[in-house]
C-alpha cells in the first residue's frame, strides 16, 4: 500500500464504498442486506467494549483493528440511514466536528485557555445544557442514554441530580444508606418474593454507584479490575491443579480456597 493509499480520507472513502457494495440489494452480502439499526446496535456496543478491552490489556498491536471494527459500525449505520434518505457519513462527521468546535470556544473561539480543569468541566456542562435545551430536553435527567451500561448510567443520573442539589453531603451518609439497603435486601430475601428481591438488589447497586461517585471511583473500571483479578486467581487455581493432573471439578471448596489464598499471596509478594 502506497503512502497515498494510506491517506485517511482515501481509506474512509474506500470503507464507505465497500459498505455500500455489501448493502447492494442485487449484488451485496445477504447478511449485510437484511440488517437494520436495531440488529446492528448490539454489535456497535460489543465493538466499543472490545476497544476498551484492548486498551485495558495494553494490546496496542490489536487496537488499530479494534478501532477499525468500531469505525465500521458508524459506517454501517450511516449507510443504512443514507439508503432511507435520513443522513449519511458526511453528516455524522460534520455533526461531531461542529459539536467539538462549539464545545471548545477556548480553542476555536476567543475565550481564554487560562482556566483550571475544574472550570473547564463546569463550562463544558454549561455548554451541554445549552445543547440539551436546543433539543427540548428540559428535565434534569433528559438525555442520559438508556443504552449505557447500568452502572455507568447510574453515575450519570446521579451526577445530573447532584448538579441541582439532590445528593448526599458525603461518603459517610452513602455508607449509612448502604447499610440500610443491605438490611432491606436481607428482609426481601427472607420475607418477600423474587420481584421485591431484585428491586432491593438494584437499590443496593445504585447506592454502591453513588459511593463510587463520592470516592471519585469509576465503578465500571473498578468492576473490570475485580473481574480481571478473579480471572487471574482462578486460573492460578486451575494451573496448580493441572500440575497434579486434576481439574477444579476434581477438587473441593476448601482446597480451592487455599489455592486462591496462595495465588493472592503470590500476587502481593510480586508487587
Amino acid at each position: 500500500m502506497t503512502k497515498a493509499d494510506r491517506d485517511a480520507g482515501t481509506q474512509i472513502a474506500r470503507l464507505i464504498d465497500i459498505m455500500a457494495q455489501l448493502r447492494d440489494p442485487n449484488t451485496g452480502c445477504p447478511w449485510d442486506i437484511e440488517q437494520d439499526f436495531a440488529s446492528i446496535a448490539p454489535y456497535t456496543i460489543e465493538e466499543a467494549h472490545e476497544v476498551a478491552d484492548a486498551i485495558e490489556r495494553q494490546a496496542w498491536d490489536e487496537l488499530p483493528g479494534e478501532l477499525g471494527d468500531l469505525l465500521l459500525q458508524v459506517v454501517f449505520h450511516a449507510q443504512m440511514a443514507d439508503e432511507k434518505g435520513m443522513f449519511d457519513f458526511a453528516d455524522c462527521a460534520a455533526a461531531i466536528s461542529d459539536k467539538l468546535v462549539f464545545r471548545h470556544p477556548h480553542v476555536f473561539g476567543d475565550e481564554s485557555r487560562d482556566k483550571s480543569a475544574a472550570q473547564q468541566v463546569k463550562d463544558w456542562e454549561a455548554i451541554k445544557a445549552v445543547e440539551r435545551a436546543g433539543k427540548a430536553e428540559r428535565g434534569t435527567l433528559d438525555g442520559v442514554a438508556m443504552g449505557l451500561p447500568a452502572l455507568t448510567r447510574a453515575v450519570k443520573l446521579q451526577n445530573r441530580a447532584a448538579r441541582v442539589g439532590f445528593d448526599w453531603p458525603g461518603a459517610a451518609e452513602v455508607l449509612d444508606k448502604i447499610a440500610e439497603e443491605t438490611a432491606e435486601l436481607v428482609e426481601a430475601r427472607d420475607r418477600l418474593g423474587p420481584d421485591a428481591l431484585e428491586e432491593e438488589f438494584g437499590d443496593l447497586l445504585f447506592v454502591m454507584a453513588n459511593l463510587a461517585r463520592h470516592l471519585e471511583i469509576d465503578p465500571e473500571q473498578a468492576l473490570r479490575r475485580a473481574n480481571a483479578k478473579f480471572t487471574r486467581r482462578f486460573r492460578a487455581i486451575e494451573a496448580a491443579l493441572a500440575a497434579e493432573g486434576r481439574r477444579p471439578e476434581d477438587s473441593d471448596l476448601a482446597e480451592m480456597d487455599r489455592l486462591w489464598d496462595e495465588a493472592k499471596a503470590a500476587e502481593k509478594a510480586a508487587q
